[in-house]
């Protein structure tokens, strides 16, 4: 099984998405933002299901170089990567159901 959502750097996103050998699930969001506190739990149980898949959160805050190269304007974004490319992206809390529907995780 996966081993979880890791909160990643700034420095961490090149080698922990854009240079990963599996897809990569990532949760851009913020302390203070009630949505992705509600979220964060539901991409915890996608990642505790979803095998071959890895699942970051940035902080939103402290990556904010990141957010703006992906166009993140409003949180939670959910993004997939894979081979280092972004294919599909949502805005706002999902269930954990609907999130491995939109990302072809189930």
């Amino acid at each position: 099984m996966s081993a979880g959502v890791k909160e990643i750097a700034e420095s961490e996103f090149q080698a922990e998405v854009l240079e990963s050998a599996e897809p990569v699930v990532v949760d851009f969001w913020a302390p203070w933002c009630g949505p992705c506190r509600m979220v964060g739990p539901e991409i915890e149980k996608l990642a505790a299901r979803t095998d071959g898949v890895k699942f970051v959160k940035v902080n939103v805050d402290e990556s904010r170089e990141v957010a703006v190269r992906y166009g993140v304007m409003s949180i939670p974004t959910i993004a997939k990567f894979e081979s280092g490319t972004l294919v599909s992206q949502v805005v706002g809390a999902r269930s954990a159901d609907a999130l491995g529907r939109e990302f072809g995780l189930v």
